[in-house]
């Protein structure tokens, strides 16, 4: 280990480019809904919450997208496969 480093030519920001695609954002949630999904992170073997949130985010805008009728239609069809002899 050196006794002096010089960070003369040192830049701030992030050591790696963030994802374009995503946006930061500020964003005040409960703390059980954070305890949850950092749960089911740990639970899982590890990973991100944040991108468990992103997911289940997604896959509810996903839901509403379709009616309820055919949601209960095609919940009801895959239930009557699992259940088939």
């Amino acid at each position: 280990m050196k006794k002096i480093y010089d960070f003369s030519k040192g830049r701030r920001g992030a050591v790696v480019a963030s994802d374009r695609s995503k946006v930061r954002i500020t964003i005040r949630l409960d703390r059980e809904i954070i305890d949850w999904f950092r749960k089911k992170v740990e639970a899982s073997g590890g990973g991100n919450y944040q991108t468990l949130i992103n997911n289940s985010l997604k896959e509810s805008i996903s839901r509403k997208k379709e009616p309820t009728e055919m949601m209960f239609r095609r919940i009801i069809k895959e239930e009557l496969r699992h259940h088939a002899i």
